[in-house]
């Protein structure tokens, strides 16, 4: 039975709402605690990478305790629900960081808050990415599900990207701290109703009743799902790019761009940024889906945010203070993130199958498990390079001069490059890595669905 447009809306709400809340966090707790707070950039940078240290446990776990889940609602839907609620309250706690905590009192606030905000998403994050394979049978069904979400999900993180700033100066009335509080508790609020409406309204379809696997065999799985391990490695690298930019631009408006009101010009960017990643995996992805299969799409994909970081990195040399000028490399690099989010969760997806095929189990919660790390893995890694750059940089936390914030030479430089060579290395790697190790074309993709379309029916033949 086909989705109904009831289903498929209220599955791309629930994006919606896990987006705006992931974006919110892994674009703004650095600049939360270090510029606002003043928890030094090193100190950040460690408590970042701690969480994902801690989530390579975590993550994987997760994903066998989903898959051992047996209610009348399913697998998937309670913990998505106890997951989303907590994570909601974490959330709100985070960008609440007590006033009269300073020192070591507040990096420890941050530590453990951060961490419990990881954990709590993880719980929400599998089993919703978990559903695609489980509502679909593969092929134009899956994709068309999977590009739906992730647009959705498009939404969720742009209007984040363009609200946070605006929002932040007018709940404060000026004071980013008290600013910050408030916007947590709305977004908290709204990502608790969207997913709500998902789990009223969604209801799996498809999950093969399998026995669950042990920790020692998922694992196993994984690592003998070459294309999956290829997927998980070229995600993490992507995201690091990404989320390198998304955590030093801030700064780059602040105490580069300067002048008295950076934020209306970062502001003004990040409207640019997130619509046009909003157009590209609602318009432009479907429309070169048409002339192209997902795999050219994908290296267009990386010509354009390559070219992109290279433009951006000329005009930053140029001591332009134009910001529509920005709008040119925004334009290449927010629409091949966007093509680039929708593309890495079809591939991902799609290892769910040949994993089927190849080792005779179809563990969707235990491949997406890694999805969510890995996503969460770029996040800190790029949080850790933004936070060594804002150290050797010497950019610290400077609220009180914040409109007529501005930089010496060189610590400019060493941002602007930070926030451009780095991602063009890591998009190239990407790419190189992904051309050696990825098989699963589309062709390939319809063999896969038919040959387990086969097993299935000797299997229920077999049953009679």
């Amino acid at each position: 039975m086909k989705l109904s447009m009831r289903e498929k809306a209220s599955y791309g709400l629930g994006a919606v709402g896990k987006d705006m809340v992931y974006m919110l966090s892994a674009s703004y707790v650095l600049y939360y605690y270090q510029d606002i707070c003043g928890v030094s950039a090193i100190a950040m940078g460690v408590i970042l990478m701690i969480a994902r240290v801690f989530d390579a446990f975590n993550d994987p776990i997760m994903g066998v305790i989903v898959a051992k889940t047996k209610t009348r609602f399913g697998k998937f839907r309670p913990w998505l629900l106890i997951g989303t609620v907590l994570n909601a309250i974490i959330l709100f706690l985070m960008f609440s960081a007590p006033p009269a905590l300073d020192g070591a009192g507040l990096v420890a606030y941050a530590a453990v808050t951060y961490i419990l905000w990881g954990m709590t998403y993880t719980i929400m994050d599998i089993p919703y990415w978990s559903m695609i394979p489980a509502f679909t049978e593969g092929g134009k069904e899956r994709e068309n599900l999977t590009t739906l979400a992730r647009s959705a999900a498009g939404v969720g993180s742009a209007l984040i990207t363009i609200v946070t700033m605006m929002s932040v100066m007018a709940l404060g009335g000026g004071d980013e701290r008290v600013g910050f509080k408030w916007f947590a508790l709305i977004i908290a609020v709204l990502f608790v109703l969207f997913i709500g409406c998902t789990c009223l309204n969604i209801k799996e379809k498809s999950t093969v009743d399998m026995d669950s696997p042990s920790v020692g065999q998922m694992f196993q799985a994984l690592f003998r799902n070459d294309q999956a391990m290829a997927v998980v490695i070229t995600i993490v690298l992507i995201n690091c790019s990404v989320y390198i930019t998304s955590n030093l631009v801030i700064y780059f408006f602040k105490y580069d761009f300067g002048g008295e009101s950076w934020y209306s010009s970062y502001t003004l960017f990040n409207t640019f940024g997130g619509a046009t990643q909003i157009l590209a995996m609602m318009l432009f992805f479907p429309l070169l889906r048409k002339f192209f299969n997902t795999i050219r799409i994908f290296y267009i994909s990386f010509g354009m945010a390559v070219a992109g970081y290279l433009v951006l990195l000329v005009l930053a040399f140029t001591n332009m203070s134009n910001v529509f000028l920005l709008f040119i490399p925004g334009f290449l690099i927010f629409a091949a993130n966007g093509m680039l989010t929708v593309l890495t969760t079809i591939f991902l997806a799609n290892t769910v199958d040949y994993g089927e095929v190849k080792n005779n189990r179809r563990d969707e919660s235990v491949i997406f498990s890694m999805q969510t790390f890995v996503v969460k893995l770029a996040s800190g890694i790029a949080a850790l390079v933004a936070s060594v750059c804002l150290a050797v940089c010497n950019l610290s936390s400077d609220t009180d001069a914040a409109s007529t914030a501005s930089a010496a030479a060189s610590s400019v430089a060493g941002l602007r490059m930070t926030m451009t060579l780095f991602p063009i290395a890591g998009l190239l790697i990407a790419v190189w890595l992904f051309h050696k190790k990825y098989l699963l074309t589309d062709e390939k993709v319809e063999e896969l669905a038919a040959e387990i379309r086969t097993r299935r029916a000797k299997g229920e033949n077999q049953n009679k």
